[in-house]
C-alpha cells in the first residue's frame, strides 16, 4: 500500500554546482548576472572545468521545496528524472538522505542529469547558467499516479510546463491529486516561462489548480498588464488560493474574500539562491498543518530569511526553532 504523505512536489531534479566568484569573472566568461541562462552540453561543461572551489548538492526548484518541508519533518516526496549517472545517483542519495523519498530511481536516459552551474556574487546575486538533461523530459510515463493521489498537497515546478510531455503529466497529476482528496499548486517559476505559455497557464490556473504561487513579475505577465492589483483581482477570480512574493516587500496572500499582507524584514543576503524555493517550503508547511493565511505566509518569510544567509539553497538550521522562536508554533 502507497505511503499517505503530506506534500508531493514535481519537478527538474537538477544538481547544483555552486562557487563564489567576483563581477570580472561573469564579464570573462560572459555570463549575464542574476539570471537564469540555458546553456548547451558543451557550454555547460566549459562553465562546470571553470568554477573554483565548488559545492555540489541536490535541487531545482521544486526539488529544494520538498527538502525544506523535509527538514521541517514532514512526510515529502519529490518525483523527478534523472540518468542512472554519477551525478543522478548523486542526487537520489542526496534527497532520500534528507528525509524526502525519491520514488523514481536513475534510469537509462537520452540525456545526462541535469545539473546548473551557479555563480554567486559578494553582493549575494546568483547567476545560473542551466543544462536541462533528463530531468527537463519528465513525461506521464515517469509518473505514478499512485503516489501522487496519496498526497494532501502536490507542488508542481512551472519549468516542466515548457515541453508537451511536461504539461501532460502535470494534467495527470492534477488529477490524481484531486481523485485522492488533495489539493494541487504550481509556482508560476519565471515570467519568461509564462509568457511562452500563457493561455496554457491561464487554463490550468483556472481549471486544475487550488493554490498558485507567484511573484509580481509572474503575476503581471500572467495577466499581461502592469498593475499587480489588477492582475491580482483577476487570479483570485480564477484560483481559490493566490500567493504573491514581492522581493523584499510585503507578500500578499487571497483566498475568497480573505486578505492577507505579511510583512518581510529585509536582510542583505549572503545568497539569494533558494530564497523562493524556501518561501513555499515554510508557506506550504504551514498550509499542511492547518495554519492560517498569514502565519503560513510568515512561516515562508522566515523559511526563505534562513537560507538568504549563508551560502547555498537549503536550510542549513532547524527552521522549526525559528517558527518557535517567532511564537508561530
Amino acid at each position: 500500500m502507497t505511503e499517505r504523505y503530506q506534500v508531493v512536489g514535481i519537478g527538474n531534479a537538477i544538481v547544483d554546482v555552486l562557487t563564489q566568484c567576483d563581477e570580472r569573472f561573469l564579464d570573462w566568461m560572459g555570463i549575464e548576472k542574476g539570471i537564469m541562462q540555458l546553456v548547451d552540453r558543451e557550454r555547460g561543461e566549459t562553465l562546470y572545468a571553470a568554477m573554483k572551489e565548488r559545492t555540489e548538492a541536490p535541487g531545482g526548484s521544486v526539488g529544494n521545496t520538498l527538502a525544506g518541508l523535509g527538514n521541517l519533518g514532514l512526510t515529502t516526496a519529490f518525483v523527478g528524472k534523472v540518468k542512472d549517472d554519477a551525478l543522478g545517483r548523486f542526487y537520489a542519495k542526496s534527497l532520500e538522505g534528507e528525509g524526502t523519498a525519491f520514488p523514481n530511481p536513475p534510469a537509462a536516459a537520452e540525456h545526462p542529469t541535469s545539473r546548473s552551474m551557479i555563480f554567486v556574487t559578494p553582493d549575494g546575486e546568483r547567476s545560473m547558467n542551466t543544462y536541462l538533461g533528463a530531468g527537463a523530459d519528465f513525461g506521464p510515463a515517469d509518473l505514478d499516479a499512485g503516489i501522487v493521489k496519496a498526497s494532501d498537497y502536490l507542488f508542481l515546478e512551472g519549468y516542466l510546463f515548457d515541453k508537451d510531455e511536461g504539461k501532460a503529466a502535470f494534467h495527470k497529476a492534477a488529477a490524481a491529486c484531486h481523485a485522492g482528496g488533495g489539493k494541487a499548486g504550481i509556482a508560476l517559476s519565471d515570467p519568461f516561462c509564462v509568457d511562452r505559455h500563457r493561455a496554457d497557464f491561464r487554463r490550468l490556473v483556472r481549471d486544475e489548480m487550488d493554490y498558485v504561487i507567484g511573484n509580481q513579475h509572474e503575476w503581471c505577465a500572467l495577466y499581461q498588464t502592469e498593475d499587480l492589483e489588477a492582475a491580482l483581482a483577476q487570479a483570485r477570480a480564477d484560483c481559490g488560493l493566490v500567493v504573491c512574493t514581492r522581493s523584499g516587500e510585503d507578500v500578499i496572500l487571497l483566498r475568497g474574500d480573505e486578505r492577507a499582507e505579511v510583512p518581510v524584514k529585509r536582510v542583505v543576503p549572503v545568497d539569494a539562491t533558494g530564497a523562493g524555493d524556501q518561501f513555499a517550503a515554510g508557506f506550504l508547511y504551514g498550509m499542511a498543518t492547518g495554519q492560517g493565511l498569514k502565519v503560513a505566509g510568515r512561516m515562508g518569510c522566515i523559511a526563505a530569511a534562513e537560507v538568504i544567509g549563508h551560502f547555498g539553497a537549503r536550510p542549513e538550521t532547524d527552521v522549526k526553532a525559528l517558527f518557535r522562536a517567532d511564537g508561530l508554533i
